[in-house]
């Protein structure tokens, strides 16, 4: 029976963890806490949780030697040490995150162990490359060329679910979806390079109405110009690739930037009342505070972004919980407090695809594809969109379906063919529309 160790027991395992030991795949579950592996295996015969924390790479090693696979749930950041391993024990290796620069350098000795270090096999990024590459390949394939792309995600809480003036609860890591909310961007728009810094990133959000979901915002998500050599789009006009929010997310989160309250810059809370630490960084007497960050910002007093400041509790006089630390920590504690989707609720994950088309007799359309994805009574959307494409390449590896070796990402047909069709099997899949009008563009 094959065997796959599964670093990491978080908030998008299960569905994975289910498809695995379902298809009767042995697993083993490496975690710090194990009382969340026990609850993933739920008894299964063909499982076992192990204690381990990321600083023991003996113990990791000697995991990663008995197993045939590795699937890193891990933060990104330890993704190149375990994949080192994996090399040393010429074991295949798979993660949900972004390929970095230092786990591209490993594709040389990846290839020859003679082994797959496939990442990106998540929804954004994964299901994103996936169901863009199979509509590129096959405007190729008949002759056309795409001269325009805008790709777009967000995992989100379902519309009856986006009910505080954030319009936003979090299904996944907080600290992580503010983090991407302090990156810069980078992408091309009709020829031109368009550069965002990350004081500038929501200032100016493309509005899209999606059906069933409502008129949305959309800001851009780092460097869209790397994904014209990753998919082969050589001319292109445009490109860009944005993040989905419901309406005021972007000026309530470019306010608290201008106020400097997601800084990473470390500083002493203690003794600090919400309203004093906030009155610190405007250099102001903690007094009026709602009204004094309205005219700072030269916003109404009634503004969604002062609205939502207020009900997160940054004007108030309760004590901030953390001695020392930053802003970011400071806002992101009271949002991991106040806007968690409840164990039971809906979410949803919406993507967008949509290409500008210059067909082979010069005549030009626009195709649209787009994901509604909602949560099941059994797991979110979030973790199933994650979870599932992981878990789907994890068997194909396990099956000896995929004869790639070295460092890749799923855009190759051989890759994402075969894990889509099995997705759509499960309920996950776009809905296409090609030969729309040019004027259907974004």
């Amino acid at each position: 029976m094959k065997k796959v160790l599964l670093l990491g027991a978080g908030m998008v395992a299960k569905p994975l963890v289910d498809y695995l030991l379902n298809h009767q795949i042995q697993l083993t579950i490496a975690t710090r806490t194990v009382e969340k592996a026990l609850k993933l295996i739920n008894g299964h015969g063909n499982a076992k949780a192990v204690s381990w924390t990321v600083d023991d790479m003996q113990a990791l090693s000697l995991l990663i030697a008995d197993h045939d696979l590795v699937v890193s749930l891990l933060p990104y950041t330890y993704h190149v040490a375990v994949a080192k391993l994996c090399v040393k024990h010429q074991k295949n290796m798979l993660t949900t995150s972004y390929v970095s620069e230092k786990m591209k350098a490993l594709d040389k000795a990846a290839k020859e162990a003679g082994i797959i270090l496939l990442n990106e096999m998540g929804v954004d990024p994964g299901f994103d490359h996936m169901t863009a590459m199979r509509i590129i390949d096959k405007v190729r394939a008949e002759g056309g060329k795409v001269k325009g792309f805008y790709s777009l995600c967000g995992a989100l809480a379902a519309p009856e679910e986006a009910d505080n003036p954030f319009h936003y609860k979090f299904t996944w890591s907080p600290r992580g979806v503010i983090m991407a909310g302090n990156n810069s961007a980078k992408y091309l728009r009709n020829g031109t390079v368009v550069e965002v810094s990350s004081n500038d990133l929501f200032k100016q959000p493309l509005k899209i109405d999606f059906p069933e979901v409502g008129e949305m915002e959309v800001y851009p998500n780092r460097d869209s110009l790397s994904y014209i050599d990753i998919y082969g789009l050589k001319n292109i006009e445009t490109m860009y690739r944005g993040t989905f929010r419901y309406k005021n997310w972007c000026e309530i989160m470019d306010a608290l930037k201008k106020l400097g309250m997601l800084s990473y810059d470390r500083k002493s809370f203690e003794g600090k009342t919400y309203k004093k630490a906030m009155a610190r960084e405007l250099d102001v007497y903690p007094a009026n505070m709602k009204e004094k960050v309205a005219e700072r910002l030269n916003l109404s007093i009634n503004s969604p972004a002062i609205v939502a400041m207020e009900w997160l509790g940054l004007f108030s006089d309760d004590l901030v919980k953390i001695n020392e630390g930053s802003t970011f920590d400071l806002t992101t504690d009271r949002m991991l407090k106040k806007m968690m989707l409840p164990q039971g609720a809906r979410d949803m994950v919406i993507m967008l695809h949509a290409f500008l088309v210059e067909n082979a007799d010069g005549s030009r359309q626009v195709i649209k594809s787009r994901l509604l994805d909602f949560a099941t009574p059994e797991d979110t959307s979030i973790a199933r969109t994650v979870g599932l494409p992981a878990g789907i390449a994890a068997k194909m590896i396990l099956d000896g379906k995929f004869s790639e070796t070295g460092v890749h990402i799923p855009t190759s047909k051989s890759i994402y063919e075969p894990v889509l069709e099995e997705l759509q099997k499960l309920g996950i899949a776009m809905k296409e529309e090609w030969g729309l009008p040019e004027n259907e563009m974004l």
